[in-house]
């Protein structure tokens, strides 16, 4: 059976809660706190926005339990470039871990790099990338020492993350002024949706929810990897859904449209209008600290991928060299080193755009590899079979093509530099493909 677990990696010291921590702190980063602005602008309704979150978490767990099924069967770290180098072929998967290695990670973390800059921008009233490239380098240390360090680094922000996010919900509720936006149809709202400004909305929301399939990028020092895989990716999906439903209905119930149309933090923005000039900078200040463990989830699982793509290939080897902790320094060092880089040169909005693209086609790939594997290998071991099947794979690659669709045609400048990365990442495929090049396959 191809795609046992790995044998040159086996550190296997994570457990499900610090795996379901990766989960969610992989998901509750940028999205949340900085979409919604864009989402308004173009759907100024209560209705149409809950819609597009309740459909990202439906979405979202369609793909975990196909993504459970498939990494059940080949429990390898390295996520997509593992999956479908398996499952279609060796170029497909060497593509995934591509876009994996240049922008697929880099991108999210400098998101994420540069949302808590404007966060801290709008508090401090200097450059974002003065605290966006400092804490970058932080981070890259820790996740240059022991994976139980890193393991409690990841746990304490997440969990403070998700205590942030919950209190400032509930003060939303509480305490903040109460719009006339309405969460039930409204006699305009089924104009709105059937709009492609809901596509590209929609856009924004799995990017949101981007980061549900976190734990298999590390399926090699995942503990009983079988069992804490699908349950990682599964709770932790449904845990997402439930604060971004809670969040996103907040921030509406309590902050005039108008004044979050167009603004990337949004959460500053919410914020100011519950507690006010001084206690939104306060909450503005600690929403930026729990992007933290945004940055630290991907910068955990990314270099996974590359390292492994170091273990498969000569002309990656340097990325699979791993220090005395058993970490891929070298793959986490590379990556660190794309992310300052888009950190000072890139917009929030166009590296969104950018690297949505990527991911989505990524995915749908290796949902629709469920289909395949089924039909092609029928009684191979499935330690976990993909709840609802054929229904839930069905619906994510739809849905998929369905965004990718109105990506392409209302966004046509940020997917064409998409494709430039895959033409380059198959140029640089064929120059390695020879077998005498590879290492392992």
């Amino acid at each position: 059976m191809p795609g046992s677990p790995d044998s040159k990696n086996t550190l296997r010291q994570v457990s499900l809660p610090v795996a379901i921590a990766i989960v969610v702190a992989n998901m509750v980063g940028t999205g949340v706190f900085g979409s919604l602005g864009f989402q308004v602008a173009d759907l100024p309704s209560g209705f149409p926005v809950m819609l597009l979150w309740i459909l990202g978490g439906i979405l979202s767990f369609c793909g975990a339990v196909s993504y459970a099924e498939l990494s059940s069967m080949m429990p390898r770290s390295g996520g997509e470039y593992h999956l479908l180098r398996e499952a279609w072929h060796p170029a497909v998967g060497f593509l995934a871990g591509w876009i994996s290695a240049t922008v697929g990670f880099a991108a999210p973390v400098a998101l994420n790099a540069v949302l808590l800059g404007d966060y801290l921008s709008a508090i401090f009233a200097v450059p974002g990338w003065v605290f966006a490239v400092p804490v970058v380098v932080l981070v890259t240390a820790v996740h240059l020492g022991p994976l139980q360090r890193i393991g409690q680094f990841q746990v304490f922000f997440t969990s403070l993350k998700i205590v942030l996010i919950l209190v400032l919900g509930i003060a939303a509720f509480a305490i903040g002024t109460r719009q006339s936006v309405s969460f039930l149809p409204q006699a305009n709202d089924f104009e709105l949706i059937a709009q492609p400004a809901f596509a590209i909305s929609l856009v924004y929301v799995l990017y949101a929810y981007a980061g549900w399939n976190a734990a298999a990028y590390i399926t090699g020092e995942l503990k009983d990897p079988q069992r804490t895989l699908p349950l990682a990716l599964l709770v932790g999906t449904g845990v997402v859904t439930a604060l971004y439903l809670f969040l996103n209905g907040a921030f509406l119930y309590s902050t005039p449209i108008d004044a979050m149309a167009g603004k990337p933090e949004v959460g500053f923005v919410a914020a100011r209008e519950i507690f006010g000039e001084r206690g939104g900078a306060i909450m503005g200040l600690l929403i930026s600290i729990g992007l933290i463990s945004t940055i630290s989830s991907m910068m955990w699982a990314g270099p996974r991928v590359t390292a492994m793509m170091g273990e498969d290939y000569r002309v990656f080897r340097w990325l699979g060299r791993r220090n005395r902790f058993g970490v891929p320094a070298w793959a986490v060092l590379a990556q660190t080193a794309v992310v300052l880089v888009l950190v000072v040169t890139a917009t929030f909005e166009q590296l969104m755009q950018y690297v949505q693209a990527l991911l989505t086609l990524s995915s749908l790939l290796t949902v629709l590899a469920v289909f395949w594997l089924r039909w092609k290998m029928p009684k191979a071991p499935r330690p976990y079979r993909a709840w609802g099947y054929p229904v839930t794979p069905a619906l994510f690659s739809l849905a998929s093509l369905y965004v990718l669709y109105f990506q392409v045609r209302e966004k046509p400048v940020e997917t064409g530099w998409g494709l430039v990365t895959l033409v380059v990442g198959g140029v640089i495929y064929l120059v390695s493909r020879n077998r005498r090049e590879e290492l392992a396959s």
